[in-house]
């Protein structure tokens, strides 16, 4: 086993999380290489434990290797443990119910690791318009607490009506501190409605509603969502588990509404007889490519190797469509930096102009 993969799940253990993203992505590779080099399942978690400093972690890794000495399974130490989803454990679990518990941790493995790659590229986006959007702030507060209240000072020496736009810039500079408490107030309370309705039917269906509907970010999301849809769908397929089962296990993973609603009319759909592609194609979050794909698939019998190319296909539009909004993003922020702060010196120097004229 290589150093850096080892450097990483320690380094990767964030404060927020006893086992983030990373980790797991870590833990499975490491665990699936030291299963295929002959190690047993205890040996090899012993040898993840020693390995291991972050003590919280220890902590989880030592529950699991105690519930394994007492006669549990891997899945079961999994799920006892609390920090596993139903998606992971019962993977974990047809994976050894199949002999191919190898291979499920190293798709579990890729699994997270496509997830944070993804996680890292939308924090790449977002974070200078975000950067941008905080420094115009903060200009635009300094201009308006500062620059306009200096520039009224000498209007009131012209004795001249001022322009309108001007008077409205004034009139904004006066009350901005006002304005800007009541906006970081309804921002704050808005926050903590949304944080204790998040689990609530109503708000999470508004929310994916909201999201998909969205221009250009919508589109992304979608094809995040059937990225990660395909993506288990490959996985639980390839480990021999029922389409059924496989349907409900995504359903409590993926954690997006419109698509645990489509899985869950999906799997009933299924059990009245019909097919997977013309349960999916109830629902307008699966696109045509993804119907048609799937509906040769069940022919041919090869949905798992299907999925798990729509998958390659989705993370690579992903990256495209990701590079795209931040180009889109940068720009038109720019922009509308330039155009506040023209409004605002426009509108300072706009009595000055009209005293020339008056003048000459």
């Amino acid at each position: 086993m290589t150093e850096a993969p080892q450097n990483i799940f320690q380094r990767e253990i964030r404060l927020g999380k006893v086992f983030p993203d990373k980790a797991k992505e870590s833990f499975y590779n490491e665990f699936s290489t030291l299963l295929d080099s002959g190690v047993d399942i205890q040996r090899a978690l012993n040898i993840l434990i020693e390995e291991q400093e972050n003590k919280r972690l220890l902590e989880v890794l030592q529950q699991m290797l105690d519930s394994l000495i007492v006669g549990n399974s891997l899945s079961e130490s999994c799920k006892r443990s609390g920090h596993f989803t139903a998606y992971e454990y019962q993977s974990i679990r047809i994976g050894e119910e199949t002999g191919r518990l190898k291979i499920v941790l190293t798709h579990l493995s890729r699994f997270y690791g496509d997830k944070v790659k993804l996680r890292r590229q939308l924090i790449g986006v977002f974070t200078y318009p975000s950067f941008v959007i905080l420094i115009t702030f903060g200009v635009l507060y300094f201009m308006l607490s500062s620059v306009v209240p200096m520039f009224e000072d000498v209007f009131k020496q012209f004795g001249q009506e001022l322009p309108a736009l001007t008077q409205k810039i004034i009139w904004l500079s006066k009350y901005f501190s006002t304005f800007l408490l009541y906006f970081v107030l309804v921002l704050t309370g808005l926050s903590i409605y949304a944080y204790t309705q998040r689990k609530e039917e109503w708000y999470r269906k508004a929310m994916g509603n909201f999201l998909l509907r969205i221009p250009v970010v919508g589109v992304l999301m979608k094809k995040i969502y059937l990225a990660r849809f395909c993506q288990s769908m490959s996985l639980l397929l390839a480990s021999r588990t029922p389409l059924v089962t496989t349907l409900e296990l995504i359903e409590d993973m993926i954690g997006f509404y419109p698509l645990e609603i489509a899985m869950r009319e999906t799997k009933k759909v299924i059990l009245s007889g019909e097919t997977l592609n013309a349960g999916l194609a109830r629902f307008p979050i699966f696109d045509k490519r993804l119907i048609s794909l799937t509906k040769i698939a069940e022919e041919i019998n090869q949905l798992d190797s299907t999925f798990e190319r729509l998958t390659k296909q989705y993370q690579e539009e992903i990256e495209f469509r990701t590079k795209l909004l931040g180009t889109i993003i940068e720009p038109l922020i720019i922009v509308i930096i330039g155009l506040v702060v023209g409004v605002i010196m426009v509108s300072m120097y706009l009595p000055m102009f009209n005293l020339s004229n008056v003048i000459k």
